[in-house]
């Protein structure tokens, strides 16, 4: 018994850091970042951006907190833990993106994750609109991986995508002008399959899912890449890591919640427990 006592003491999870907004509402943002590495068992950490008034159909209001705030709390943490890999979610600012491009260098992160998060699923703009240079520019060459939905990969490639060959003709050019592994997610595309395409140093790979009926997705995006940078900081491969944390997704919208009017997703759906938390 004693030994037992002993090696549960000495289990040492891997630190994953969130650069990211407040969802006030709890599916997205830093929460779904945070609940996402619960369920892993890596030790998570953040960095706030921003805090917004949101619940799953709208975001009422944002406030950005001062980019040297932003810088504080990554420099703390990485003074303090041993951070593995980290995300990226809603930065909303050009100040706030050329900040954690540069701290990212300085601190030495091993793994980058960028969430190119721009617009909420309810619409409401997430992004400045100068500020997309600046993830283009600054942010995305220092990352190992970027996962923009169809949307933010029309704006990351500057044209439409309309087909599966088209996503996987994006995630390609994406990939190579920015030197950075892409995983173009095609939820918006419609069909009874969701299709997510990773192009990394060459290779191409598909993943495919069952579409879900009614799914309420919000956060969805949040906890795909908390998840991805969860099983690269477990030593993951890359197209393991991607088919690991689009598993957790499905999961988590197919044992989804009900919590008054909204559906969000079962973050617990792993953990043995219903509904846990």
């Amino acid at each position: 018994m004693m030994n037992q006592s002993k090696t549960a003491q000495h289990f040492e999870p891997a630190v994953v850091l969130s650069i990211a907004g407040s969802d006030s509402g709890g599916g997205a943002g830093i929460q779904a970042d945070v609940k996402t590495w619960s369920a892993l068992k890596v030790f998570g950490t953040t960095a706030l951006t921003c805090v917004t008034a949101q619940h799953p159909n709208g975001v009422e209001a944002i406030t950005a907190l001062e980019p040297d705030m932003v810088l504080q709390q990554i420099k703390t943490v990485c003074d303090h833990f041993p951070v593995r890999a980290a995300k990226t979610g809603m930065l909303y600012s050009a100040d706030i993106i050329r900040i954690v491009a540069a701290e990212d260098i300085r601190e030495g992160i091993p793994v980058l994750v960028v969430d190119p998060v721009m617009v909420a699923a309810s619409g409401a703009r997430l992004l400045k609109a100068d500020a997309v240079d600046a993830i283009k520019n600054d942010l995305l060459p220092q990352a190992r991986v970027v996962t923009p939905n169809l949307h933010e990969a029309e704006i990351l490639c500057g044209h439409s995508i309309s087909s599966l060959d088209e996503l996987r003709a994006a995630a390609r050019e994406i990939g190579d002008h920015f030197d950075v592994a892409c995983i173009a997610k095609g939820g918006h595309l419609g069909g009874d399959e969701v299709v997510d395409v990773l192009y990394d140093e060459g290779e191409e790979y598909l993943f495919e899912a069952p579409r879900l009926p009614a799914a309420q997705t919000h956060g969805a995006g949040c906890t795909f890449s908390a998840a991805l940078t969860a099983y690269l900081a477990q030593r993951m491969l890359m197209h393991e890591a991607v088919q690991s944390a689009k598993r957790f997704v499905h999961q988590a919208l197919e044992q989804s919640l009900r919590v008054g009017p909204h559906q969000p997703l079962n973050f617990g759906w792993n953990s043995g427990a219903a509904g846990a938390q």
